[in-house]
Formats: structure tokens, C-alpha cells, sequence
């Protein structure tokens, strides 16, 4: 038989195959629900993604920028010219209020005494203040380690007032062994006080009624809310005497026969720099260069003042912020789940 005569052939398998791919795929309904949820679950993908992306370039940038902030202030320990290996006036600032937590803190200032009185290098140590005061008890903490310092180290140390030396700033520089201030300085201010706010005629005219319980009769001792009585009066007043009477033993201590007694003295008044030298308040009117020049006789001055450099500020700035933005986007997150 000739090829056109053959009978056709049929392949099973194939035809097994076309049927099966013929037929239709089962396939999820698509409703506009599961097109929403896939759309909102990829956009909160991408902005997490996103979110990650601006973060990592945040930190490498304050990795690179506080790298660089450190190289160039975050070295040295001298503020005012000088170096700790050769003979040098040694610095501590006292500047602002003398309160804890504040930058002249007890534990700031101390702790800069410290390092500057075992310093072998520094022929003198000077307290260059500029304060209006603060609190009695940081004071005292001061004048007590500057006695025990000169003791330990048998080394000199001076105040130099420049703008003012009032109250608690005052009670520290009577333990030096000489102060100097500018004819322009305010220096004094002996005494003690205790402020606050009394609201009784005010609830009053509005009718406000105060309901406060306490356990123990002077528990509500100050309240600015409940009337003053005689008895808290007269406690609070004899607790500030006794204050004052602390204040006015170390003036005496410091400036033993140098001080010129008289009924204003420790009123609480404060002088200018030259009625303070007048009064034995002071001794002489000298800056700090003149100081360092003329009576240490060390023209190098070196600031141990212990402060934030400018690397230190900038970590718990950013530091900040890191955190404020991880609490909001945890926030964000559990509010989106």
C-alpha cells in the first residue's frame, strides 16, 4: 500500500493531556475585601521598608558626623590655653546656679578640684566664679572638700569673681585663701530664704473648699493651699536662722581678721567689688590673667571645669530622638495590628 493509503494513527496520551488542560482551574473568588486587604498589607510593607531605609541613613550620617565632632572638640582637657605638663594655674569655673544637677553641682565642681589639686604641674588652683548663688547644701558640700584639698595637697587656692558672687557662691569662695574680684562685681548677699506662694484668699472669693488628709499633725507643714499658722511660722524662720548662723561661721572661718564687721554685713545685702574689698569682704581687685601672672606666677592657665563636649551633647540629642521615634513606631504598629 502506497503512504497516502495508510489508516490514521492516534496518539491516547496526547489526547489525555488536551482534554485535561481544557478544562477550567478552580480559582478563588476575587472580592474587593481581598483586594483591599492585599493592598493595604503591601503599602504598610513599603512603608516599613522605607522606614528602615531613612533610619540606617540617619545613624550612618550621626555615626559619620559625630566621628568627626570628636576628632575635633571631644580631645583635651584645657579651655583657656596651657598644658597639664608644664607648670600652669590650674581653672575651675563655678558659673550659673550651684544647685545638684546643675553644672556647678557639688559633684561637677568637686570632682574638677580634685583632679586639678593632685595635678603636680599646677602651682595653684583658682576658683573662677560667676554665680548668683544656689543651694546651702551644694555650698557647703564645696567649702568643706576645698578645706580638706588645701590640707591634703598644702597647694594655694584663689577666687577670682567676675560678674557676681552672691549667696551660696559666696559661701564657697570664703574658703579659698585669698578673693579677688573687679571693682564692678557683686559680691555678698549673707543670708538665707525660703519662697512660695500662698492661694487661701483666692480659694476663698471662689469658693473652693480644701479637702486635704494628712497622718501627722505638721504633715501639711507649706501647704500653699492651707492657711500659715504661728506655729509652722516660727519653725520655718528658726530652721532658716540656723541655716544662716551656718553661712555666717564659714564667712568668720574664711576671712577671719580680714572681715570688718559691721551690723549690715550679714543682712543679706550685697556690695560692689570695691565696697567688698573695703569691707574685708575681698582682698584685692585682680583678674584672672592678673592672678595667674602676678600672684601664682604661672602665666599658663589650664581649665579642669568639667563639661559636655560638644560629641556628648550631640549622643543624648540623638539619642532622643532615636528613642522618641522607636516608641512611635512601636505605637504605630500596634495600631495598625
Amino acid at each position: 500500500m502506497n503512504e497516502s493509503s495508510k489508516e490514521p494513527t492516534y496518539d491516547m496520551d496526547a489526547n489525555a493531556k488536551m482534554d485535561e488542560a481544557s478544562k477550567p482551574v478552580a480559582t478563588e473568588p476575587v472580592t474587593e475585601q481581598s483586594l483591599l486587604e492585599k493592598l493595604v498589607m503591601a503599602q504598610l510593607e513599603e512603608k516599613k521598608a522605607a522606614r528602615r531605609s531613612r533610619n540606617i541613613g540617619r545613624g550612618l550620617w550621626f555615626v559619620i558626623v559625630l566621628l568627626f565632632v570628636w576628632t575635633m572638640f571631644g580631645k583635651g582637657c584645657s579651655g583657656k590655653g596651657g598644658t597639664a605638663t608644664t607648670a600652669h594655674t590650674a581653672v575651675v569655673e563655678i558659673k550659673g546656679e550651684i544647685a545638684d544637677g546643675a553644672d556647678a553641682s557639688a559633684d561637677n565642681i568637686v570632682g574638677a578640684m580634685r583632679t586639678a589639686f593632685a595635678e603636680p604641674n599646677a602651682q595653684a588652683v583658682v576658683l573662677l566664679i560667676n554665680s548668683p548663688g544656689g543651694s546651702p547644701v551644694q555650698a557647703g558640700i564645696i567649702n568643706d572638700e576645698i578645706t580638706r584639698l588645701k590640707l591634703k595637697h598644702k597647694k594655694p587656692v584663689y577666687a577670682v569673681v567676675e560678674e557676681s558672687c552672691a549667696s551660696a557662691a559666696y559661701y564657697i569662695a570664703v574658703a579659698a585663701d585669698k578673693i579677688y574680684v573687679d571693682k564692678a562685681s557683686i559680691v555678698g548677699s549673707i543670708g538665707v530664704l525660703m519662697d512660695g506662694f500662698g492661694f487661701t484668699g483666692i480659694m476663698d472669693k471662689l469658693g473652693v473648699e480644701r479637702r486635704l488628709m494628712t497622718a501627722g499633725e505638721n504633715k501639711g507643714f507649706l501647704d500653699p493651699f492651707s492657711p500659715q499658722t504661728a506655729p509652722h511660722k516660727a519653725y520655718a524662720q528658726a530652721m532658716l536662722n540656723q541655716i544662716h548662723q551656718q553661712f555666717i561661721t564659714a564667712v568668720k572661718n574664711g576671712r577671719g581678721a580680714r572681715l570688718k564687721e559691721t551690723p549690715e554685713t550679714f543682712s543679706g545685702l550685697f556690695w560692689s567689688g570695691q565696697q567688698a574689698v573695703n569691707m574685708g569682704l575681698a582682698d584685692e581687685l585682680r583678674s584672672l590673667d592678673g592672678v595667674a601672672r602676678d600672684v601664682v606666677k604661672a602665666e599658663e592657665i589650664v581649665d579642669y571645669t568639667q563639661r559636655e563636649n560638644v560629641a556628648e551633647k550631640l549622643a543624648k540629642r540623638f539619642g532622643a530622638a532615636v528613642g522618641e521615634g522607636a516608641v512611635k513606631a512601636m505605637r504605630s504598629e500596634i495600631v495598625i495590628r
